[in-house]
């Protein structure tokens, strides 16, 4: 089967690494798969896919991705290309898919990869997206919250919708277990972004409610980074908060963290979630949907946007190394079920059904 994956870019993110833990084992299951990227930055990302002998198609550089020549272009290339499939992550792929299939017809998958966006609530864009989504023959969504809420905003249930949750490899991310009973010095976390979606704010807030062995390590850059490099000098944790940018060692990472933490405004079903749970240290996250039906039962949930509730899980976790064993554990049994292998062979399945 000839199947086209379309992204937005590679440049960082959730879906933007599933793109390089998935495609490979699509094409490993006997598929001929490629990957059509609208702005085409060269990345680590992209770097590591090419690697891998994924084709890599590339529109354009542009930073606008809804800029309309990305439009025309997919269609020129939509009609040239054959493909039994073209799959679209991120919302101007999906719009302008839709859009390129009117005029070349083609069976379009698409991945939901949040519980809400920026366009929801605006009833003009509530109604293109009631008539985008009825382009696709199958939308996947990767969480039951991320469906439940797609159908809310869309007021219809697409014919062909099911759930198949997002999956990293996660043996990449199992590091030995961490004794900190003599620790003078706490590390904490998170894998995130520097976007609006993501919740920095309360985490370095928390961060100031915490006494000095605490130390903060943020991996991730975006167009928040301006935002957030004022809010920790406003609050004097310069010398306690490491802006890292993107990594590519993130299982080294996190085999030196003492505790992960995901503040989040809301999500779908977070790959770095999972990466953090499998790497068997207590992962810590905003009780916001995709991440509470992750998290619940194994890791720690406190209230969104509380740093005063969040200060105090850090704390109790790193005060109590018998609790901080015990939510560890659990953690990386979690993380198992989200396994990239089984999300690979449930979208070849989907494809094979279509």
């Amino acid at each position: 089967m000839k199947i086209l994956h379309i992204i937005t870019s590679l440049r960082t993110g959730g879906a933007e690494r599933l793109m390089v833990d998935l495609l490979p084992r699509l094409r490993d299951l006997g598929n001929d798969v490629e990957l059509l990227v609208f702005d085409g930055h060269e990345t680590p990302f992209m770097q590591e896919l090419q690697q891998t002998g994924i084709t890599i198609y590339k529109l354009g550089t542009r930073a606008n991705v809804y800029h309309p020549t990305y439009l025309w272009k997919l269609w020129r290339f939509m009609r040239s290309h054959h493909y039994d499939i073209v799959h679209t992550h991120n919302t101007a792929c999906q719009l302008f898919a839709a859009a390129a299939s009117v005029m070349c017809p083609v069976k379009l998958f698409t991945t939901e990869h949040n519980t809400t966006n920026r366009r929801r609530g605006k009833w003009l864009l509530r109604r293109i997206d009631r008539w985008m989504y009825r382009r696709y023959h199958t939308v996947v969504c990767i969480a039951q919250s991320t469906l439940d809420n797609l159908v809310a905003h869309l007021g219809y249930r697409p014919n062909r919708i099911m759930v198949i949750n997002n999956g990293v490899d996660t043996s990449r991310f199992q590091a030995p277990p961490k004794d900190i009973s003599n620790h003078d010095r706490y590390i904490i976390v998170m894998l995130a972004a520097f976007r609006p979606q993501k919740d920095h704010d309360t985490l370095i807030r928390a961060m100031a409610e915490l006494p000095p062995q605490y130390e903060l390590w943020l991996a991730g850059d975006g167009e928040r980074r301006g935002e957030i490099e004022r809010l920790i000098n406003e609050l004097g944790l310069s010398q306690r908060i490491k802006l890292l940018g993107v990594r590519r060692d993130v299982p080294e990472l996190l085999a030196q963290a003492d505790v992960t933490v995901l503040s989040s405004h809301h999500e779908g079903l977070s790959l770095s979630s999972v990466e953090c749970m499998a790497s068997g240290r207590p992962f810590i996250a905003s009780d916001v949907p995709g991440l509470s039906e992750v998290v619940s039962g194994a890791g720690v949930l406190f209230p969104h946007g509380d740093h005063q509730a969040l200060a105090q899980e850090i704390k109790c976790l790193c005060e109590n190394p018998e609790h901080y064993r015990e939510v560890a554990a659990k953690c990386q049994a979690r993380a198992s079920q989200f396994d990239i292998a089984t999300m690979a062979k449930e979208y070849n399945e989907a494809y094979l059904s279509s």
